[in-house]
């Protein structure tokens, strides 16, 4: 996994580090993987939640994405 070093927003390619996400997602192992039911309700729960701000929550500042698509991970606020 690739480690943040500090960007500044103005200098991220957003197209190429969303597609990153998206290819770690694709990666995981089907073991740890959220069965896609469950990773679509997540992902509803955290769209319907007003912490939600550009794919992060505000709260714990995850990517949503990445922590619903792991199946022991969970909501720091207990929502799924």
């Amino acid at each position: 996994m690739r480690v943040c070093k500090g960007c500044l927003i103005r200098d991220i390619d957003y197209k190429k580090e969303y597609q990153n996400m998206y290819d770690y997602i694709n990666g995981l192992d089907e073991e740890i993987k959220t069965d896609e039911s469950v990773y679509k309700m997540r992902l509803q729960t955290c769209k319907d939640c007003d912490a939600l701000i550009n794919g992060m929550c505000k709260y714990c500042g995850c990517f949503v994405e990445m922590r619903a698509a792991i199946s022991h991970n969970s909501c720091p606020y207990k929502k799924w």
